[in-house]
């Protein structure tokens, strides 16, 4: 199942174990996102840090195997599809995630419940994806 995965999954998966990082790593699922989600981690870091008990050496460490499981769409890519996002996303800051769930003809893997204020792209929860995937 490809899915396109947004920030916030992500650094959740960084600041507590759960079971977002069970399918950060499981083969049941591909992911990409838009390529800005790399300056979001880079931006937040120290954020993510104070909210955890990882390290700076920790927090690269993860950001590699992030960018091993996790194809990254190039804004380029994304431009076409960016009119169509607008539209339909119901928050500004997540047109890049439209772009890429349409350009990918893909469901979109949140938590953020104002995502699912729209009906024209499928957004899954973490603890419904754990379902789908067991």
């Amino acid at each position: 199942m490809l899915l396109v995965v947004d920030a916030n999954v992500l650094f959740s998966a960084l600041i507590k174990e759960s079971g977002t990082a069970e399918l950060l790593i499981s083969d049941k699922i591909e992911l990409t996102t838009p390529e800005f989600i790399l300056s979001e981690f880079q931006e937040h870091k120290k954020e993510i840090l104070n909210k955890t008990h990882r390290n700076e050496e920790d927090f690269y460490k993860f950001l590699l195997i992030l960018e091993n499981k996790i194809e990254v769409i190039p804004s380029s890519e994304l431009k076409s599809f960016l009119n169509k996002a607008r539209v339909i996303s119901p928050d500004i800051g997540d047109v890049p995630y439209f772009a890429a769930a349409i350009k990918c003809n893909c469901p979109i893997w949140s938590e953020d419940k104002e995502l699912r204020k729209q009906n024209k792209i499928k957004v899954y929860s973490t603890s419904e994806l754990l379902k789908i995937i067991k």
